[in-house]
């Protein structure tokens, strides 16, 4: 018989995060227990492999202090004279003045570490040095974490491998709109290897447009449309491959410290995580009678045999709706599942993938109006002058004939990112506009990132639009096509057809209107 042993809190003399190593100074911080930087730092365990990482870094921080031109003992020198004669200093200026002035404003040392403005952001030991209310209430979180992985039997706990590649993991911490606090043990998939730690990743979900189709065909037919989310979804997933995955910082069980976890299931952060949990939940699917849509994975239709009543399932990752006319077989699908995963029941829906969905009567209103103004602020375009257009008139993006800064192709990425999912949910008036400036996204200029920002503008304009379907509607559905002859000056090929509201490329340039008839061909 397998026994567990609860994992004892504690810190490691490491970081998790190799990329964002921080100085974090030589007494390590015991979870529970507020710092005291008199006591003398217990030596380290060298049989940690962990703890070469942190010698490198010590290295590479007194040679990073010994190439700055500024060390310890000449900022006491300056002090030092500054004491004797501020004055003098004053009137003399140079060097001498500026290393006072810095030395005053940055003093060597800088005292409690202040952590990041976003969450997302933290690591474990910024939580560690957080005041000991909000310190414990974290620490819960990553209990409950924990607590979950073993009760799903994600892993085992065994000897570290010899000759196997070890993933390395780190918290990563959030707040709920409920303001529930969460942490989530996320692997660092980068770290491994593809052809002996995974092989196929792609992991399919459903399609906006096939939304927005169940939301129309739910105010035709007067459905119910109730939701849910599956809680830490992936751990069902089954990993077909061996890995082996470092005990969390923090919280080592005592007495194994020096042991890996083996996993059994998915974990968050693993390039198979999304496919394995897709896998599970089709084969669950099809064992519970529905059938699976050919041409959207994310779609499932339940038919009862008695009199044909349908119930359609729309599923991305963890969040489901279950849409149908029967209220009380729609309920009794709905249970049957969540007897299957542990999920969080949320009653009639009233948003899924960020989209806020509002009946009134027979009307199905949707809206991102939420997450909009989360764009518009990080875009720092919130009480910006309102655009009457998507783009100025004519306006036609050039590329750029010089090179990008790593910084303005950051900033400029995320923009149109943002955009781009606001586009692809609700609002499909300015879809032109984007597409056309994300051509230039791994290469953009100024004037690129002026458009786009306009193209915010715009949106200012237009934060309290909603797509309406109206179930008392006597048109039914209506599909339609179009098309242009492809004449325009840059990327002709763009000549665009509709389909449930979708703007796609074009295979071929049409130069005749029977070119109208391919968009239908090539759809299907």
């Amino acid at each position: 018989m397998r026994t567990h042993r609860e994992p004892t809190p504690v810190i490691s003399s490491s970081s998790s995060d190799d990329e964002e190593e921080e100085d974090m100074g030589s007494d390590p911080i015991p979870a529970f227990v507020l710092p005291q930087p008199e006591s003398p730092a217990p030596s380290p365990d060298r049989s940690d492999p962990d703890d070469d990482d942190d010698d490198d870094d010590d290295e590479e921080e007194e040679s990073e202090e010994e190439s700055s031109g500024q060390s310890s003992d000449e900022v006491e020198g300056v002090l030092r004279a500054a004491r004797t004669d501020v004055a003098q200093l004053c009137r003399e200026g140079g060097a001498s003045l500026i290393q006072f002035l810095i030395a005053k404003a940055i003093p060597p040392d800088e005292g409690e570490k202040v952590p990041p403005a976003n969450v997302r952001e933290w690591t474990y030991r910024d939580i560690a040095s957080l005041p000991n209310a909000e310190r414990k209430e974290w620490f819960t979180a990553c209990r409950e974490e924990l607590e979950a992985l073993r009760r799903r039997d994600v892993y085992d706990l065994v000897d570290r491998p010899k000759g196997r590649k070890v993933v390395k993991n780190r918290w990563v911490f959030d707040v709920k709109t409920d303001g529930r606090k969460k942490a989530r043990l996320v692997a660092k998939g980068f770290s491994q290897v593809e052809g002996k730690d995974f092989d196929k990743i792609f992991s399919p979900v459903v399609r906006f447009e096939t939304v927005r189709l169940i939301m129309a065909l739910a105010a035709l037919e007067d459905w119910h449309i109730s939701g849910l989310d599956v809680r830490s979804a992936y751990l069902y997933g089954k990993l077909d491959e061996e890995i082996y995955l470092e005990q969390p910082e923090g919280f080592r069980i005592s007495g194994s410290e020096h042991k890996v976890f083996r996993l059994k299931c998915a974990l968050y952060g693993l390039k198979q995580a999304g496919l394995a949990w897709w896998r599970t939940l089709s084969e669950s699917m099809k064992l519970m009678g529905y059938k699976r849509l050919t041409n959207d994975a994310g779609l499932y239709i339940y038919k009862r045999h008695s009199d044909g009543e349908l119930v359609v399932v729309i599923v991305y990752v963890d969040d489901a709706l279950f849409c149908g006319r029967d209220k009380k077989l729609v309920a009794l699908l709905k249970a049957h599942f969540m007897k299957k995963w542990e999920c969080r029941d949320l009653g009639d829906a009233k948003e899924f993938l960020r989209m806020r969905i509002t009946r009134i009567g027979r009307k199905i209103f949707l809206d991102q109006r939420a997450y909009l103004e989360k764009v518009l602020d990080r875009c720092a375009m919130t009480n910006a002058r309102p655009a009457l257009t998507p783009l100025p008139a004519g306006y036609i993006p050039a590329p750029n004939t010089g090179q990008a800064t790593p910084e303005l192709r950051s900033r400029y990425q995320k923009v149109i990112g943002s955009l781009l999912y606001l586009m692809s949910g609700t609002d499909r008036i300015w879809a032109f506009a984007v597409t056309k400036l994300a051509q230039h996204a791994a290469n953009p200029t100024e004037d690129h990132l002026s458009k786009a920002l306009h193209i915010c503008r715009y949106l200012v304009r237009t934060k309290n639009y909603a797509l309406v379907y109206n179930g008392d509607s006597q048109l039914g559905l209506i599909a339609g096509t179009d098309s242009d002859l492809g004449f325009g000056p840059i990327h002709s090929t763009l000549a665009n057809w509709l389909y449930a509201e979708v703007s796609e490329l074009c295979i071929l340039v049409g130069f005749t209107c029977t070119e109208d008839h391919c968009p239908l061909l090539h759809r299907g």
